[in-house]
């Protein structure tokens, strides 16, 4: 069918497998896409299927896998996309966390405590004298997360046509409620 499919990240919960073992899953509400444009070789230099999805008309662009008659305004499901056990990659916005140290950001030491020091959790030295400046990709405080963030090796638990829920093993970037985009690998 297509390659993958956009859903809305939900709570994250565990669920018991077959074998009597506790997986920690995330719910994925993933509603029904419109295909909106279908992309072709002549036309557009490509293939692809352009998905709307919600009020606001999320729209996203997925490979087409197979040979399947798919028109404009067709109506695609989760469970045509996806089946238990399939590999998937998951791409969202991380959480913003706003202005962090180098400590928080970067996973620094902090500095040793000598009396009554108030430099603990500063960076320390910044580099030589010799170049006169911060040399580019030095590790600064700044803003932390906001960024898009994609997790591979994860895989599909479970998928439930009626509630169109998916539920992924293990965690997914973003908040509750974000979109989120699931690729198969």
């Amino acid at each position: 069918m297509i390659s993958g499919f956009i859903a809305k990240k939900g709570k994250m919960t565990s669920i018991f497998d077959e074998q009597g073992r506790r997986v920690a899953v995330t719910v994925c509400h993933a509603h029904p896409g419109t295909v909106t444009q279908i992309k072709n070789l002549e036309k557009d230099k490509y293939e692809a299927i352009q998905l709307a999805f919600g009020k606001k008309k999320t729209k996203k662009e997925f490979k087409k896998l197979s040979d399947n008659e798919i028109t404009v305004g067709t109506e695609i499901t989760v469970d045509t996309v996806f089946n238990p056990g399939d590999d998937v990659s998951v791409t969202g916005r991380s959480k913003g966390r706003g202005y962090a140290g180098v400590i928080k950001r970067h996973g620094f030491k902090k500095q040793p405590i000598r009396g009554s020091s108030t430099y603990v959790r500063h960076p320390g030295s910044i580099g030589a004298q010799t170049p006169g400046k911060v040399l580019k990709g030095k590790k600064m405080p700044g803003h932390m997360g906001n960024v898009t963030k994609t997790v591979k090796g994860l895989k599909v638990f479970s998928v439930d046509k009626e509630t169109n829920q998916v539920l992924i093993c293990g965690s997914i970037p973003g908040v509750i409620n974000s979109w989120i985009t699931i690729s198969k690998k």
